[in-house]
C-alpha cells in the first residue's frame, strides 16, 4: 500500500436480537435432547451424537459481527461469525453512491420509501449507536447500506468525497 492511500477500518459487533436468543434456546433444548438420546443408547444415541455435533457446529455461527475496511474510495464489508470465520459480504465504491449521510438525515427523506432499494443491514443493531446509510449503485442494482463507521473513516470519506458525505 502507498503512503497516500487513504485506510481506515471499524468493527462492530451485532447485537443479539429477539430471534437471535430464540434460536440460541432452541440450540440449547436440542442439546438437552441430544444428551438424553444418547443416555437411553441404541439408535437413539447416533441421532443425540448428530442432534450435539449440528449444534454445537451451528451455536458460533450466532456470534456475529461486521468488519468495513475502507481503502482508496473503496468499502469492503465482511461478516466474522464464530469470531474468527471472514467472508467479504459487499465490496462497493463510494464513486457509484449517491449519497453517505446519517440515518434519520433529511438527506435521506427522498430514498425512505424507495421500495427498489435493496437493504443491507452491516450495524450493530445498537439504537443508541449513530449509523450511517450509503445509497449506491452496483450491477445494475440500487443498495441502502446501514453501517457504522469510525471517524477516522468518516474523515477519509469526507476528504475523498466531500460531495457525497452528509453528516447532518
Amino acid at each position: 500500500m502507498s503512503g497516500n492511500q487513504l485506510y481506515a477500518e471499524a468493527g462492530v459487533k451485532r447485537k443479539s436480537d429477539s430471534k437471535t436468543m430464540l434460536m440460541r434456546g432452541l440450540m440449547i433444548f436440542a442439546i438437552i435432547v441430544g444428551i438424553l438420546l444418547l443416555m437411553i443408547g441404541s439408535y437413539f444415541s447416533i441421532v443425540g451424537v448428530i442432534l450435539i455435533a449440528g449444534m454445537v457446529f451451528l451455536f458460533p455461527k450466532l456470534n456475529m459481527e461486521y468488519e468495513y475496511v475502507f481503502v482508496d474510495g473503496q468499502i469492503d464489508f465482511d461478516r466474522i461469525t464464530g469470531g474468527n470465520r471472514r467472508k467479504t459480504i459487499l465490496r462497493i465504491d463510494l464513486e457509484q453512491a449517491e449519497i453517505i449521510a446519517p440515518e434519520g438525515s433529511h438527506a435521506l427523506d427522498s430514498y425512505n420509501n424507495n421500495t427498489q432499494l435493496e437493504k443491507k443491514d452491516f450495524s450493530s443493531g445498537d439504537k443508541n449507536v449513530k449509523a450511517y446509510i450509503i445509497i449506491v449503485n452496483k450491477n445494475e442494482k440500487r443498495y441502502r447500506i446501514s453501517f457504522e463507521p469510525s471517524e477516522k473513516m468518516l474523515t477519509m470519506m469526507k476528504q475523498k468525497y466531500p460531495r457525497k458525505l452528509n453528516q447532518y
